[in-house]
Protein backbone atom coordinates (compact mmCIF):
# COMPACT_ATOMS: atom_id res chain seq x y z
CA UNK A 1 0.00 0.00 0.00
CA UNK A 2 0.71 3.57 -0.60
CA UNK A 3 1.17 6.79 1.36
CA UNK A 4 -0.63 9.83 0.21
CA UNK A 5 -1.26 13.26 2.19
CA UNK A 6 -3.78 12.81 4.84
CA UNK A 7 -7.20 13.78 4.39
CA UNK A 8 -8.81 16.15 5.52
CA UNK A 9 -12.35 15.61 6.56
CA UNK A 10 -15.05 12.81 6.30
CA UNK A 11 -17.37 12.04 2.59
CA UNK A 12 -20.57 13.56 3.55
CA UNK A 13 -22.68 9.91 3.59
CA UNK A 14 -25.18 9.76 1.51
CA UNK A 15 -29.13 8.21 2.45
CA UNK A 16 -30.95 6.67 0.26
CA UNK A 17 -33.81 4.55 0.53
CA UNK A 18 -33.29 1.06 -1.92
CA UNK A 19 -36.30 -2.09 -2.27
CA UNK A 20 -34.76 -5.28 -1.60
CA UNK A 21 -33.20 -7.20 -4.16
CA UNK A 22 -32.75 -10.97 -4.78
CA UNK A 23 -29.44 -12.71 -4.99
CA UNK A 24 -29.74 -16.16 -6.72
CA UNK A 25 -32.84 -16.72 -4.80
CA UNK A 26 -31.70 -14.89 -1.65
CA UNK A 27 -32.23 -11.79 -0.11
CA UNK A 28 -28.38 -10.10 -0.61
CA UNK A 29 -26.43 -9.38 2.66
CA UNK A 30 -26.36 -6.09 4.55
CA UNK A 31 -23.42 -5.01 5.93
CA UNK A 32 -25.54 -3.83 8.61
CA UNK A 33 -26.52 -7.98 9.50
CA UNK A 34 -22.86 -8.83 8.35
CA UNK A 35 -21.17 -6.38 10.66
CA UNK A 36 -20.51 -7.79 14.48
CA UNK A 37 -19.51 -5.86 17.08
CA UNK A 38 -17.91 -8.81 19.27
CA UNK A 39 -19.17 -8.42 23.27
CA UNK A 40 -15.41 -8.36 24.26
CA UNK A 41 -14.23 -5.34 21.49
CA UNK A 42 -14.24 -1.76 22.32
CA UNK A 43 -16.88 0.11 20.57
CA UNK A 44 -15.59 0.11 16.86
CA UNK A 45 -14.77 4.12 15.86
CA UNK A 46 -16.56 3.25 12.20
CA UNK A 47 -20.09 1.93 12.57
CA UNK A 48 -20.52 0.05 9.61
CA UNK A 49 -24.26 -0.81 9.87
CA UNK A 50 -24.76 2.85 9.94
CA UNK A 51 -23.46 4.37 6.61
CA UNK A 52 -26.38 5.27 5.13
CA UNK A 53 -26.40 2.51 2.12
CA UNK A 54 -29.49 0.43 1.45
CA UNK A 55 -29.52 -3.50 1.29
CA UNK A 56 -27.58 -4.87 -0.63
CA UNK A 57 -23.99 -2.46 -0.37
CA UNK A 58 -22.04 -5.02 1.38
CA UNK A 59 -22.98 -7.59 -1.97
CA UNK A 60 -21.69 -4.52 -3.95
CA UNK A 61 -18.41 -3.64 -1.79
CA UNK A 62 -17.24 -7.17 -2.31
CA UNK A 63 -18.18 -7.33 -6.37
CA UNK A 64 -15.75 -4.23 -6.44
CA UNK A 65 -13.45 -6.04 -4.03
CA UNK A 66 -12.45 -8.39 -5.87
CA UNK A 67 -13.18 -7.25 -9.58
CA UNK A 68 -9.79 -6.85 -11.31
CA UNK A 69 -11.48 -4.80 -13.46
CA UNK A 70 -10.74 -1.84 -11.35
CA UNK A 71 -7.17 -1.99 -12.40
CA UNK A 72 -5.65 0.40 -15.32
CA UNK A 73 -4.96 -3.09 -17.25
CA UNK A 74 -7.86 -5.75 -15.41
CA UNK A 75 -5.64 -7.51 -14.11
CA UNK A 76 -5.34 -6.61 -10.05
CA UNK A 77 -8.63 -6.69 -7.70
CA UNK A 78 -8.22 -5.73 -4.20
CA UNK A 79 -8.14 -9.01 -3.75
CA UNK A 80 -5.36 -9.89 -5.52
CA UNK A 81 -3.25 -8.32 -2.64
CA UNK A 82 -5.44 -9.00 0.34
CA UNK A 83 -6.18 -12.81 0.34
CA UNK A 84 -9.00 -14.50 2.62
CA UNK A 85 -7.00 -17.50 3.39
CA UNK A 86 -4.45 -15.00 4.74
CA UNK A 87 -6.69 -13.18 6.71
CA UNK A 88 -7.12 -10.56 4.22
CA UNK A 89 -2.82 -10.45 3.77
CA UNK A 90 -0.77 -10.63 0.74
CA UNK A 91 0.89 -14.24 2.23
CA UNK A 92 2.98 -14.57 -1.64
CA UNK A 93 6.24 -11.87 -1.30
CA UNK A 94 7.50 -9.11 0.67
CA UNK A 95 6.02 -6.45 -1.62
CA UNK A 96 3.04 -7.30 -3.43
CA UNK A 97 3.23 -7.05 -7.31
CA UNK A 98 1.02 -4.67 -9.18
CA UNK A 99 0.16 -4.18 -12.91
CA UNK A 100 2.49 -4.55 -15.33
CA UNK A 101 5.05 -6.37 -12.88
CA UNK A 102 5.26 -2.83 -10.62
CA UNK A 103 6.39 -3.91 -7.22
CA UNK A 104 4.00 -2.00 -4.45
CA UNK A 105 6.38 0.16 -2.13
CA UNK A 106 5.37 -1.63 1.33
CA UNK A 107 3.87 -4.98 2.50
CA UNK A 108 0.13 -5.44 2.63
CA UNK A 109 -1.31 -5.21 5.96
CA UNK A 110 -4.13 -7.34 6.92
CA UNK A 111 -7.37 -6.21 6.25
CA UNK A 112 -9.54 -7.28 9.42
CA UNK A 113 -11.21 -5.65 12.21
CA UNK A 114 -10.38 -1.96 10.10
CA UNK A 115 -13.90 -0.58 12.03
CA UNK A 116 -11.71 -0.34 14.75
CA UNK A 117 -8.74 1.98 13.19
CA UNK A 118 -8.37 5.54 13.75
CA UNK A 119 -6.04 6.12 10.67
CA UNK A 120 -4.83 3.21 7.86
CA UNK A 121 -1.35 2.92 5.71
CA UNK A 122 2.09 2.10 7.44
CA UNK A 123 2.24 5.65 8.13
CA UNK A 124 -1.10 6.74 8.71
CA UNK A 125 -1.62 9.14 5.49
CA UNK A 126 -5.73 8.39 5.78
CA UNK A 127 -7.80 9.17 8.65
CA UNK A 128 -11.34 7.23 7.43
CA UNK A 129 -11.90 3.76 5.72
CA UNK A 130 -13.85 5.47 2.97
CA UNK A 131 -11.20 7.15 1.95
CA UNK A 132 -8.20 4.35 1.75
CA UNK A 133 -9.30 2.67 -1.15
CA UNK A 134 -7.69 5.63 -3.13
CA UNK A 135 -4.80 4.71 -2.44
CA UNK A 136 -4.48 1.40 -4.30
CA UNK A 137 -6.89 2.11 -6.74
CA UNK A 138 -4.43 4.85 -7.79
CA UNK A 139 -0.79 3.75 -7.27
CA UNK A 140 1.20 3.30 -10.39
CA UNK A 141 2.60 0.06 -8.27
CA UNK A 142 -0.21 -1.20 -7.51
CA UNK A 143 -3.88 -0.62 -9.24
CA UNK A 144 -3.20 2.49 -11.35
CA UNK A 145 -6.46 3.84 -12.19
CA UNK A 146 -7.61 6.95 -12.39
CA UNK A 147 -11.08 7.45 -10.34
CA UNK A 148 -12.84 9.03 -13.22
CA UNK A 149 -12.03 6.76 -15.35
CA UNK A 150 -13.26 4.02 -13.39
CA UNK A 151 -16.78 5.74 -12.89
CA UNK A 152 -16.62 5.47 -16.69
CA UNK A 153 -16.12 1.97 -16.85
CA UNK A 154 -18.75 1.14 -14.00
CA UNK A 155 -21.32 3.81 -15.60
CA UNK A 156 -20.61 1.36 -18.79
CA UNK A 157 -20.80 -1.97 -17.58
CA UNK A 158 -24.03 -3.78 -18.25
CA UNK A 159 -24.47 -5.12 -14.56
CA UNK A 160 -23.45 -2.12 -12.42
CA UNK A 161 -25.45 0.35 -12.98
CA UNK A 162 -28.71 -1.66 -11.78
CA UNK A 163 -26.77 -2.97 -8.58
CA UNK A 164 -25.73 0.78 -7.46
CA UNK A 165 -29.44 1.69 -8.07
CA UNK A 166 -30.14 -1.32 -5.76
CA UNK A 167 -28.33 0.16 -2.80
CA UNK A 168 -28.17 4.11 -3.35
CA UNK A 169 -31.25 4.56 -5.34
CA UNK A 170 -30.07 6.07 -8.52
CA UNK A 171 -27.94 4.16 -11.53
CA UNK A 172 -25.55 7.16 -11.50
CA UNK A 173 -22.41 6.08 -10.61
CA UNK A 174 -20.13 8.43 -8.75
CA UNK A 175 -16.73 7.86 -6.61
CA UNK A 176 -18.04 8.46 -3.31
CA UNK A 177 -20.87 5.58 -4.24
CA UNK A 178 -17.50 3.51 -4.79
CA UNK A 179 -15.98 4.36 -1.96
CA UNK A 180 -19.02 4.02 0.50
CA UNK A 181 -19.83 0.31 -0.68
CA UNK A 182 -15.81 -0.83 -0.46
CA UNK A 183 -16.32 -0.24 2.72
CA UNK A 184 -19.21 -1.85 3.37
CA UNK A 185 -17.41 -4.85 2.62
CA UNK A 186 -14.05 -3.82 4.26
CA UNK A 187 -15.35 -2.81 7.18
CA UNK A 188 -17.58 -5.88 8.06
CA UNK A 189 -14.51 -8.10 7.85
CA UNK A 190 -14.43 -8.68 11.48
CA UNK A 191 -12.24 -11.03 13.34
CA UNK A 192 -12.95 -12.77 16.52
CA UNK A 193 -13.24 -16.36 16.27
CA UNK A 194 -9.57 -17.22 17.75
CA UNK A 195 -8.33 -19.64 20.39
CA UNK A 196 -7.40 -16.92 22.41
CA UNK A 197 -11.05 -15.19 21.97
CA UNK A 198 -12.97 -18.24 23.49
CA UNK A 199 -10.01 -17.64 26.27
CA UNK A 200 -10.97 -14.28 26.83
CA UNK A 201 -14.87 -14.82 26.95
CA UNK A 202 -14.13 -17.90 29.41
CA UNK A 203 -14.83 -21.00 26.11
CA UNK A 204 -11.86 -22.42 26.44
CA UNK A 205 -8.25 -22.36 28.32
CA UNK A 206 -4.56 -22.39 26.56
CA UNK A 207 -2.27 -25.21 27.10
CA UNK A 208 0.60 -24.25 29.69
CA UNK A 209 2.92 -23.84 27.13
CA UNK A 210 0.26 -21.08 25.63
CA UNK A 211 -0.62 -19.72 28.85
CA UNK A 212 3.68 -19.51 29.36
CA UNK A 213 3.81 -17.44 26.27
CA UNK A 214 0.76 -15.09 27.08
CA UNK A 215 2.33 -14.19 30.28
CA UNK A 216 5.81 -13.74 28.76
CA UNK A 217 3.82 -11.40 25.90
CA UNK A 218 2.28 -9.73 28.35
CA UNK A 219 5.33 -8.82 30.02
CA UNK A 220 7.43 -8.03 27.35
CA UNK A 221 5.06 -7.04 24.09
CA UNK A 222 2.01 -5.33 25.46
CA UNK A 223 2.85 -2.32 26.17
CA UNK A 224 2.33 -1.93 22.28
CA UNK A 225 0.54 -4.88 20.72
CA UNK A 226 -2.28 -3.63 23.33
CA UNK A 227 -5.72 -4.64 24.51
CA UNK A 228 -7.91 -7.15 22.83
CA UNK A 229 -7.01 -5.69 19.17
CA UNK A 230 -3.61 -6.18 19.84
CA UNK A 231 -2.40 -2.88 19.14
CA UNK A 232 -2.53 0.33 20.12
CA UNK A 233 -2.20 2.11 16.75
CA UNK A 234 0.81 4.27 17.99
CA UNK A 235 3.85 4.95 15.33
CA UNK A 236 6.88 3.56 16.62
CA UNK A 237 10.58 2.70 15.71
CA UNK A 238 11.09 -0.90 16.10
CA UNK A 239 14.74 -0.83 15.51
CA UNK A 240 15.14 -2.40 12.17
CA UNK A 241 17.71 0.35 10.64
CA UNK A 242 20.14 2.91 11.65
CA UNK A 243 19.29 5.27 8.23
CA UNK A 244 15.85 5.43 6.55
CA UNK A 245 15.51 4.52 2.89
CA UNK A 246 11.68 4.69 3.77
CA UNK A 247 10.93 8.10 6.25
CA UNK A 248 7.54 6.10 7.57
CA UNK A 249 5.49 8.41 9.41
CA UNK A 250 7.94 11.32 9.20
CA UNK A 251 6.85 11.24 5.15
CA UNK A 252 3.25 12.59 6.82
CA UNK A 253 4.24 14.43 9.69
CA UNK A 254 7.18 16.21 8.51
CA UNK A 255 8.85 16.22 11.96
CA UNK A 256 12.81 14.59 12.11
CA UNK A 257 11.13 13.14 15.42
CA UNK A 258 8.87 10.47 13.40
CA UNK A 259 11.82 8.79 11.09
CA UNK A 260 11.64 5.59 10.61
CA UNK A 261 8.45 5.35 12.91
CA UNK A 262 5.31 2.90 11.48
CA UNK A 263 2.51 1.63 12.84
CA UNK A 264 2.42 -1.36 15.45
CA UNK A 265 0.31 -3.52 13.67
CA UNK A 266 -2.48 -5.73 15.44
CA UNK A 267 -0.96 -9.39 16.15
CA UNK A 268 -3.99 -11.01 14.98
CA UNK A 269 -3.85 -13.75 13.00
CA UNK A 270 -0.12 -13.13 12.72
CA UNK A 271 1.24 -16.64 11.92
CA UNK A 272 -0.89 -16.21 8.53
CA UNK A 273 0.31 -12.78 7.42
CA UNK A 274 4.13 -13.29 7.20
CA UNK A 275 6.41 -11.46 5.83
CA UNK A 276 6.78 -9.00 8.97
CA UNK A 277 7.19 -5.12 9.42
CA UNK A 278 6.49 -2.87 6.89
CA UNK A 279 8.79 -4.13 4.21
CA UNK A 280 8.27 -7.71 4.46
CA UNK A 281 12.11 -8.11 5.48
CA UNK A 282 11.36 -11.06 8.12
CA UNK A 283 10.24 -14.47 6.69
CA UNK A 284 9.05 -16.14 10.24
CA UNK A 285 7.74 -15.38 13.59
CA UNK A 286 10.75 -17.23 15.19
CA UNK A 287 13.19 -14.71 13.27
CA UNK A 288 10.46 -11.46 14.12
CA UNK A 289 11.54 -13.12 18.12
CA UNK A 290 14.68 -12.90 16.92
CA UNK A 291 14.88 -9.76 16.06
CA UNK A 292 13.63 -8.05 19.31
CA UNK A 293 15.71 -10.02 21.36
CA UNK A 294 19.19 -9.80 19.49
CA UNK A 295 18.61 -7.97 16.19
CA UNK A 296 17.46 -4.32 17.64
CA UNK A 297 19.28 -1.68 15.82
CA UNK A 298 20.27 1.71 17.48
CA UNK A 299 18.99 5.28 15.84
CA UNK A 300 17.76 8.49 17.26
CA UNK A 301 14.04 7.79 16.99
CA UNK A 302 14.13 4.37 18.42
CA UNK A 303 11.54 3.46 20.94
CA UNK A 304 12.82 3.91 24.34
CA UNK A 305 11.08 -0.01 25.29
CA UNK A 306 13.29 -1.31 22.50
CA UNK A 307 16.89 0.37 23.76
CA UNK A 308 18.05 -2.74 25.08
CA UNK A 309 16.35 -5.85 23.15
CA UNK A 310 13.55 -8.13 24.63
CA UNK A 311 16.56 -10.56 26.04
CA UNK A 312 14.15 -13.78 25.13
CA UNK A 313 15.64 -17.39 25.80
CA UNK A 314 14.96 -20.19 23.25
CA UNK A 315 12.06 -21.22 25.54
CA UNK A 316 10.58 -18.07 26.12
CA UNK A 317 10.41 -17.16 22.24
CA UNK A 318 8.51 -21.26 21.93
CA UNK A 319 6.35 -19.92 24.39
CA UNK A 320 5.75 -16.60 22.75
CA UNK A 321 5.18 -18.42 19.16
CA UNK A 322 2.83 -20.89 21.05
CA UNK A 323 0.95 -17.87 22.12
CA UNK A 324 0.66 -16.05 18.70
CA UNK A 325 -0.79 -19.18 16.70
CA UNK A 326 -3.72 -18.83 19.30
CA UNK A 327 -4.76 -15.50 17.52
CA UNK A 328 -5.48 -17.27 14.38
CA UNK A 329 -9.44 -17.12 13.43
CA UNK A 330 -9.38 -20.43 11.37
CA UNK A 331 -13.08 -19.58 11.28
CA UNK A 332 -12.70 -16.26 9.46
CA UNK A 333 -10.73 -17.80 6.60
CA UNK A 334 -13.86 -20.20 5.56
CA UNK A 335 -16.31 -17.83 5.88
CA UNK A 336 -18.13 -17.94 3.08
CA UNK A 337 -19.88 -14.24 3.42
CA UNK A 338 -16.32 -13.07 2.58
CA UNK A 339 -15.69 -15.26 -0.11
CA UNK A 340 -14.86 -14.05 -4.02
CA UNK A 341 -17.77 -14.34 -5.50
Amino acid sequence: MICVERTVGLFVLLLFAAACSKNDGQEPSKASDVFEVPAHFPPPVYHVGEVGIGSGGFELGKRLFYDSRLSRDGTISCGSCHAQVHAFADHSSALSVGIDGNISKRNAPALTNLAWYPDFMWDGGINHIEVMPIAPLTDPNEMDNDLSELVNYLQQNTAYPDEFEEVFGSKQIDSQKILLAIAAFQGSIVSYRSKYDDYLTGQSQLSALEMDGKNIFEAQCSSCHSGVLLTDFSFRNNGLDSTFADAGRATITQNEADMGKFKVPSLRNVSLTNPYMHDGRIPTLRQVLDHYSEGIVESKTLDESLRDGLALTEAEKDALVAFLQTLTDYELLGDSRFHEP
